[in-house]
C-alpha cells in the first residue's frame, strides 16, 4: 500500500470525504486515534485536517491505527449520522445524504447535512431508518482501513459510495419523504435523590440511571447515553431547578461518556433532554 504518496487512493479517498463535510460547512474536526482492539492513543479538538492527512495516514496503517474523527457544523446546520445502516436503507436516504460509505462488509453509514435540525428530529430520523441511536457522531475516514481484531488480517476499507457535495435537506423534505419515526412522548425516570455540595441542593441519583438503562448494542455495558439523558430530565425540571449548563458540567463529573466526548456532548445531552421536556409540556397542553 503506498499510503504515504500524494495520489493514492488511500489519500484520495480520504480527501475527498474531508471535502464532502467541508463542502456543508464544515469548520473543523476532532480526531481520535484507537488501536484494533479500541483503546484510545490520541485525541486532539477542533483541527483542520487536509494539510495533516497525508502524515497521518502514512503513519496509521503500518501501525494498524484507526483515525476517527468528529466534524464540527457551521452554525444553523447539524450532522446527522445514520450508522449501521442495510444497504437498502441506505438507499433510501441517499437523496437527501451529502456522503455515503461502507465501514465493513454490509454495513453503511450515511451522513445528512440538516437545516436548523434538533435532538428530537435527528433521534426520529435514526429510529426510521434503522440507524444507531447511540451512534456518538465520530466516524472513520474513507480510504483507510477498518482495524479491528475481528477482522485480522484481511482487514476492510471504508469506501466511499455515495457522494453529494454541498448537499443541505431540511427537515419539511425529509418528513415528507416519510423517514421519520413518530413522534414519541419520553417520560423522564424519577431516582431517587442524593446530596450535593452545592447549598443543600440535590441532584438526582446517576448510579439509578446507569441501573435502569439499557445494554449498549454490543451487549458489554449500559448504554450511558440513555443513562445520561434520564439524569438530566428530572435534573432540569423544575422541581429540581438546575440549568442546561448546570447539568452539563455535573455530567462531566458523572458520566464515563460524558469524560470521553467532553463538554459539547455533555451540553448537547443536556439541550436534548430539555427538548424532551418541553415536547412533552407542549403534548399534555395540546391533550387538555
Amino acid at each position: 500500500m503506498q499510503g504515504g504518496h500524494p495520489r493514492s487512493r488511500l489519500n484520495i479517498e480520504a480527501l475527498r470525504f474531508l471535502e464532502a463535510f467541508t463542502s456543508t460547512g464544515a469548520v473543523a474536526f476532532n480526531l481520535t486515534i484507537t488501536a484494533r482492539n479500541g483503546v484510545q492513543v490520541y485525541f486532539r479538538r477542533d483541527l483542520r485536517l487536509r494539510r495533516m492527512m497525508p502524515d497521518l495516514l502514512q503513519t496509521s496503517v503500518p501501525l494498524e491505527r484507526n483515525l476517527m474523527v468528529r466534524p464540527h457544523p457551521a452554525p444553523g446546520i447539524t450532522y446527522i449520522q445514520l450508522d449501521d445502516l442495510m444497504a437498502a436503507a441506505v438507499e433510501l436516504v441517499k437523496p437527501a445524504a451529502f456522503l455515503c460509505f461502507q465501514t465493513s462488509p454490509g454495513n453503511y453509514q450515511a451522513w445528512l447535512a440538516v437545516r436548523d435540525g434538533d435532538p428530537d428530529f435527528t433521534r426520529r430520523l435514526k429510529k426510521g431508518t434503522g440507524g444507531d441511536l447511540s451512534a456518538s457522531g465520530s466516524t472513520r475516514i474513507a480510504g483507510h482501513p477498518n482495524f479491528k481484531d475481528k477482522y485480522a488480517p484481511d482487514f476492510p476499507r471504508v469506501t466511499i459510495t455515495h457522494l453529494s457535495p454541498g448537499r443541505i435537506a431540511t427537515k419539511r423534505e425529509l418528513e415528507g419523504q416519510g423517514l421519520l419515526a413518530p413522534r414519541e412522548e419520553l417520560k423522564p425516570f424519577q431516582p431517587r435523590v442524593s446530596p450535593t455540595r452545592r447549598g443543600g441542593r440535590k441532584w438526582p441519583s446517576y448510579q439509578r440511571c446507569v441501573d435502569a438503562a439499557p445494554m449498549n448494542r454490543n451487549n458489554t455495558a449500559p448504554d450511558y447515553s440513555s443513562a445520561d439523558i434520564r439524569w438530566c430530565m428530572p435534573a432540569l425540571d423544575p422541581n429540581w431547578g438546575w440549568t442546561v449548563e448546570e447539568a452539563a458540567e455535573k455530567l462531566m463529573e458523572l458520566s464515563p461518556a460524558a469524560k470521553k466526548d467532553g463538554i459539547k456532548y455533555a451540553l448537547r445531552t443536556a439541550e436534548r433532554a430539555a427538548s424532551y421536556i418541553d415536547s412533552n409540556k407542549r403534548s399534555q397542553v395540546a391533550k387538555r
